[in-house]
């Protein structure tokens, strides 16, 4: 059984997986596998959907957690950390918007937002990752 102590390492590898689901969903349209590319593209979706369901499930339970570097590493937490905050609220209706042409065959209009959509979301699911291992494994 999971506990909230769990969560946050369980939403490491929820952002992990789907940055790997994203650049593997690129490089399977790259090659012309639609169909490929259409399950790893609503993979990353569904592993990012819970990803925000359990980061707000710890958060609503332990509030924030302070950081404990200092120095230069400071600087950079917190703007890795700002760029992400800010990011990840661009993501949400960005994937959903170019999941939505997708899905609707509005190829051309979702080739277009999808240009911005996709290395936007693999930063967000990285500097997750990267977050998660200075607040909870480093510092």
């Amino acid at each position: 059984m999971l506990q909230i102590s769990d969560l946050p390492a369980v939403n490491a590898i929820l952002n992990g997986t789907s940055a790997a689901f994203l650049v593997a969903g690129y490089i399977l349209i790259r090659r012309g596998r639609q169909e490929s590319h259409k399950r790893c593209m609503l993979a990353a979706l569904g592993t990012s959907s819970l990803f925000l369901i359990f980061y707000v499930i710890y958060h609503a339970n332990v509030g924030s957690v302070p950081f404990g570097g200092q120095g230069t590493v400071r600087l950079l937490y917190f703007t890795i950390l700002i760029t992400h905050v800010v990011l990840a609220a661009a993501i949400l209706p960005l994937a959903l918007i170019t999941a939505a042409r997708g899905l609707n065959a509005q190829y051309d209009r979702h080739v277009r937002i999808a240009r911005w959509t996709l290395p936007l979301w693999i930063y967000v699911s990285v500097t997750g990752v990267a977050i998660y291992l200075m607040l909870y494994q480093l510092y």
